[in-house]
This record gives structure tokens, C-alpha cells and sequence, in this order.
């Protein structure tokens, strides 16, 4: 997520575009802003404590339930990861290296994902596994959207909108055993039959996904085209943004009348939303930050933005190889794992809904002070 490079570039791009690309002479501090609250998402709803009181955006949608925020973390890393891939392919072709050069680049990024990937579910299974997690779906959609973006532009959307119609006439015309053709449940759907037949006995459930998630890296590379250029101004640039994001927005809710949002299965009107409005948040982003200029509030968001990997792993190596294994006396005189412990202090000491809100916002403080330490030491991990 963080391995996309946005620094100037020489907007050498060798595609058939509508725009000329121009230099662009500063880092792109929204996309790392955006980044950054996508980051403190996950952190939010991944630890989110206040049980029955839990707000609703914080909590995935049930099934044909609609979307909330929580539905929209994992998408986002996606979009965001296809916003910067201009930035990428300008700043390589800046530095002479070929598309063939880029692309095995690209490829050998995508392995590390999937090796930190499955890093992280193993620490969380306590064996080794080898899976599609959200590292590793999101490495895969980076490569082929990688690849994909030396195609001319109309090529490349073209293709995003291939992918999105034939996952959704798989789910909505082709029939399979023990299923009903449009009928599409959350424990009998035809991702659900392709996924336990055929890919697990290969630990590759979710292979089927990297189609509908390469559209949505697709959506961001067309953001990240608009942003790179100057031929229009901030506020125009935002304005787009916003239009697209409008648009994106009505035609994802339009087809979600025939394909409901659904997360689990990706389905196309989901994915259409997810860009629609991650494209609303990212003109609201760039507007403030970049034409504004107000960037002193956005290094809140910054200081986790730019250093993302570690900011989405730490946590999560962190709960499953201490918090939820060293443990810690308590007073009735059992033990309780450090994280445990900690909710448990909170809550007895203001109760459950604010005890929980105070041990997620001490925990999520915790680590933007971590991440502070980082950057200001200037230690980041690029993949």
C-alpha cells in the first residue's frame, strides 16, 4: 500500500490519454492524508470495544444490508493503491527504466505482499497458511492493474467494465450445483461453490476476487491521471472528482436495484460505490490539503499515511503475538490477556460504552504516536 512512489515525476506517460501530463513538483499529501484515515479506520473498526453500544459504521453490514464505513476500509487501501500508480509509472519512466523493468518490479511487489500476507495470518492461526488475505488480494489487484495501465486508457476502463459484467453474470445467470440461478445467498452462492470446490484444496479461496478488485485499482489509476495533470486547475480538479464520485455513486447504487452491495463476494455495484466514494473523499482531501493549504490538521492522518505498511501490520502482529498472549494477574486472582486487561481496566472505570471508546481511542493514540516516532526518525517500509 505504501510502496507507490508520488514524488515529482517527468509525466512521461505512454498511453493514450485526453490530457498531457505536466511535472508536478509535490508530494500528493491528501492521497497520504486519505491513506492515513483509511488506516485509522481499520484501527477503529478492528478495535472498536463498546460492545451492543457499537456505532453501526463500525460494524459490517449483514448481508443485502447496505454498506457502511467498515464495509469501505479494505476498498479504499485498493483505490488508493490505484491512485498512485501514475505517480509510479512516471516517476519509473523518469528514472529510464522500461515498462518490462516496471512490470517485474511490480510482480516482485506483489510477492512481498503475499508473503506479508501470509506472515500476518499465520501469526494470527498460530501455524503457517498460506491464503488470499487482504495483503494479498490487494498485491494481486496491484499487479494487474499494474500491467493493465500500459494499455491506452479507453483500453484499460474497458476492460475494468468486462471484469465487473462477467463477475456479475456469474453470480446472476450461471447456474451450479445446489443453486438456484439469481438467487444469491450468503451461504449458497456460486463464488461461495467455485471458492470450496475447486481453490481450497489450494489455499487459493477468493482467487475469483482479484477480477472485480483489479476494477476498482482500474478506478483509481483514472483519479490518479486527473490529479497528475495540469491542465486544470485545484478546483477543477476537485470539481471532477467530485463528479465522478457523484456519478460513480448513482450508477453503484443504481445496479445494487439488481446485485445487492454485498462485501464478502465483491459484487459490481459495491465495487462502483466503493470508487464513487472513495473518489467523493478524495476531492474533499485534495481540495482542503492541496489547494487549500491547510495541512496541519492533516498530519494526523499524514503521520499513519505514509508509512502504511507498517502501520496496517504492527497493529495487527502486535494483538496476536503479545496482547493476546502474555497475560497479567487481575484482582479476583485470575489472569487475563494484556488486552482483555486493559478493556476490562477501562470499564470498570467508566463504564462500558465510554470505558470502550476510551481503551479504542488510547489504543489508536498509542500507535499514532508510534508512527510519529517513525516519521519523524524518517523510518518507513517500502515494499
Amino acid at each position: 500500500m505504501d510502496n507507490i512512489e508520488q514524488n515529482s515525476n517527468s509525466g512521461v506517460i505512454e498511453q493514450d490519454t485526453s490530457l498531457k501530463a505536466k511535472p508536478v513538483s509535490h508530494r500528493l499529501m491528501s492521497l497520504d492524508a486519505f491513506r492515513g484515515l483509511t488506516i485509522i479506520g481499520m484501527l477503529l473498526v478492528n478495535n472498536a470495544s463498546m460492545d451492543t453500544a457499537t456505532p453501526k459504521h463500525l460494524v459490517h453490514a449483514a448481508w443485502n444490508q447496505g454498506i457502511t464505513f467498515a464495509d469501505m476500509v479494505f476498498p479504499w487501501f485498493l483505490f488508493i493503491v490505484g491512485v498512485a500508480i501514475p505517480y509510479s509509472k512516471a516517476s519509473q519512466r523518469r528514472k529510464g527504466m522500461s515498462a518490462a523493468n516496471d512490470i517485474w518490479k511490480a510482480l516482485l511487489r506483489c510477492v512481498m505482499l503475499v508473503l506479508l500476507g501470509c506472515l500476518l495470518d499465520s501469526s494470527l492461526a498460530k501455524r503457517p497458511v498460506f491464503d488470499l488475505g487482504v495483503l494479498q488480494l490487494i498485491g494481486l489487484a496491484y499487479l494487474v492493474g499494474t500491467i493493465l495501465y500500459e494499455l491506452p486508457s479507453w483500453a484499460r476502463y474497458t476492460i475494468a467494465g468486462i471484469f465487473l459484467v462477467a463477475h456479475w453474470i456469474l453470480l446472476r445467470f450461471v447456474s451450479y450445483p445446489g443453486g438456484e440461478i439469481g438467487v444469491i445467498q450468503e451461504s449458497n452462492n456460486i463464488i461461495k461453490y467455485i471458492n470450496d470446490t475447486y481453490l481450497a484444496a489450494f489455499n487459493l479461496k477468493g482467487l475469483v476476487s482479484v477480477a472485480p478488485t483489479t476494477a476498482l485499482v482500474i478506478a483509481g489509476t483514472g483519479i490518479g491521471d486527473l490529479l497528475r495533470h495540469d491542465e486544470f486547475s485545484g478546483l477543477k480538479k476537485s470539481l471532477w472528482m467530485l463528479a465522478a464520485g457523484v456519478s460513480l455513486c448513482l450508477f453503484g447504487w443504481l445496479w445494487s436495484l439488481d446485485i445487492a452491495f454485498n462485501k464478502p463476494i465483491w459484487t459490481a455495484s459495491y465495487i462502483i460505490e466503493a470508487a464513487g466514494l472513495g473518489s467523493l473523499a478524495l476531492a474533499v482531501f485534495y481540495w482542503i490539503i492541496d489547494v487549500k493549504g491547510v495541512h496541519k490538521p492533516a498530519f494526523l492522518f499524514v503521520v499513519f499515511g505514509t508509512n502504511a505498511i507498517i502501520a496496517y501490520m504492527a497493529p495487527i502482529l502486535t494483538k496476536a503475538l503479545v496482547l493476546r498472549e502474555w497475560t497479567v494477574g487481575i484482582s479476583n486472582g485470575g489472569r487475563l490477556p494484556l488486552i482483555d486487561a486493559a478493556l476490562k481496566s477501562c470499564i470498570d472505570s467508566f463504564g462500558k460504552v465510554a470505558g470502550g471508546w476510551i481503551y479504542t481511542g488510547i489504543y489508536i493514540f498509542i500507535w499514532w504516536l508510534i508512527m510519529f516516532y517513525l516519521y519523524k526518525k524518517k523510518i518507513f517500509l517500502k515494499v
